[in-house]
């Protein structure tokens, strides 16, 4: 199990990529836009740059929904390799069954 600390901090990036997400876009939109003139582009950029860091969607870490652990990590089932096995073991996922040899 991952450490409370590290959880609440990832859930913490995440919220704050949503809430900023709206205002990360148009600014970069507004530094990408070649029409417009260099100084509002630069003034974009500098807009953007001082949002805080945390409010970046590459900041937020995949997480395993069940254990916290962040390696190893199933996008498509939002779990970790080692919780998607103690499942198929129980029996809980459909169609997966333990291989052994």
């Amino acid at each position: 199990m991952a450490k409370k600390s590290a959880i609440e901090r990832n859930d913490k990036r995440q919220r704050m990529a949503k809430r900023y997400a709206a205002k990360r876009e148009t600014l970069k939109a507004i530094a990408r836009d070649q029409e417009r003139p260099i100084e509002e582009r630069f003034e974009a950029q500098l807009k953007l740059s001082e949002l805080p860091r945390n409010s970046a969607p590459t900041r937020y870490r995949n997480r395993c929904g069940i254990t916290g652990r962040p390696r190893g990590f199933y996008r498509k089932l939002r779990m970790s390799r080692i919780a998607l096995r103690d499942f198929a073991s129980q029996g809980l996922v459909p169609g997966m069954v333990k291989s052994s040899w």
